[in-house]
């Protein structure tokens, strides 16, 4: 399959570029699609992706210019996640306001919706626009992984590390960005908490929280907490199964209400190992599978126990929940679920 590169400015961070960013690509990828329509044919269907909302809108201007279908896929929430992660928007605000108008027409005007979160439709209710989008044009389709690769890369990309290849250790693997959001802190109070010595919360990441977490581990002598940078994505299978427990942390946010869609949740899955949500989280594949666990009270104490007792799980309990990864897995495999849009396309 050919791919068209469409030309935009860079960025760094959040600032004005990024939107001009937004708004030359919105431009440039609808001249570049007619142009190549013009040399190789109009396409069947137009398959827009939300990075961002105007691409959303140029792929439903180009559907209409084509005379084809538009199918939307919605990553992420906008300006619903804006409002979450904002200190300083609220959904009063006017900019916010016009947004969440721009988003209606957008999930109006689309032939179909793919949301890649379970519960986008209660979204869509939340906001009372289920007149103007039914819930017949929507479809979830998660994220999910290939397990092939992940396999292939899992025997192929291995990592010399003590704490991952040592059978004294109960190990507790965190994978993924150290910022704000991340609220590795909590982490780091949470094994202050722990009392089994052979408990240890490996994290591999990096971001700017972590000069002052590293500094943390010094000045409250946390012994049972390593923080071991990052490394390239192929290294991630190895790591992850080398685990005994996997655990998605974050602050609690009303993001979760509509279902996790983290790649590494289902990198976790693959690794069929449990996983461990400490945070609550509606239409979660790793509790509807029981591949894991979550806890709705959230404190150092609370993670600290749940991880004690998976520590203190029978072999037969525990096995159990490495089999049902292995099933979620399979299910979220990136097979099935191009089965699944194809037949989105199809239908």
């Amino acid at each position: 399959m050919p791919f068209v590169f469409v030309n935009a400015r860079s960025y760094v961070g959040n600032g004005k570029r990024r939107v001009l960013n937004m708004i030359d690509f919105y431009f440039n990828v609808k001249k570049a699609a007619k142009e190549y329509a013009a040399k190789n044919g109009k396409p069947d269907i137009i398959y827009a992706s939300s990075v961002h909302p105007l691409t959303l809108v140029a792929g439903i201007q180009l559907a209409k210019h084509f005379g084809v279908e538009c199918i939307c896929e919605v990553r992420d929430l906008w300006p619903k996640a804006i409002v979450v992660y904002s200190e300083r928007l609220s959904d009063s605000n006017p900019l916010i306001k016009l947004l969440y108008q721009g988003e209606k027409w957008i999930y109006k005007k689309a032939d179909k919706l793919i949301f890649t979160m379970e519960g986008g439709y209660d979204y869509i209710v939340e906001q009372g626009w289920e007149k103007a989008v039914p819930r017949e044009k929507t479809y979830p389709i998660n994220n999910g992984v290939d397990l092939k690769r992940f396999h292939e890369n899992r025997n192929r990309y291995q990592i010399e590390d003590e704490d991952l290849e040592s059978p004294d250790i109960f190990k507790v693997v965190y994978a993924g960005s150290i910022r704000k959001v991340n609220n590795l802190g909590l982490l780091l109070d949470a094994a202050k908490e722990i009392r089994n010595p052979r408990v240890r919360i490996l994290v591999w990441g990096s971001g700017d929280e972590l000069p002052g977490l590293k500094q943390r581990l010094a000045d409250e002598n946390i012994s049972n907490v390593v923080f071991k940078d990052r490394v390239e994505k192929k290294y991630i299978p190895y790591i992850v199964s080398k685990a005994d427990l996997n655990i998605v942390h974050s602050h609690p946010s009303p993001m979760s209400f509509y279902g996790p869609s983290l790649n590494k949740l289902f990198e976790y899955l693959a690794a069929e190992r449990p996983v461990f949500f400490d945070r609550p989280s509606k239409y979660n594949p790793a509790i509807t599978f029981k591949a894991g666990t979550e806890i709705s009270d959230v404190t150092a104490k609370s993670i600290a126990e749940e991880i004690e007792r998976y520590v203190r799980m029978g072999v037969e309990e525990y096995t159990e929940y490495c089999q049902n990864a292995k099933r979620a897995a399979q299910e979220y495999d990136f097979a099935n679920l191009t089965k699944k849009l194809i037949a989105v396309m199809e239908g």
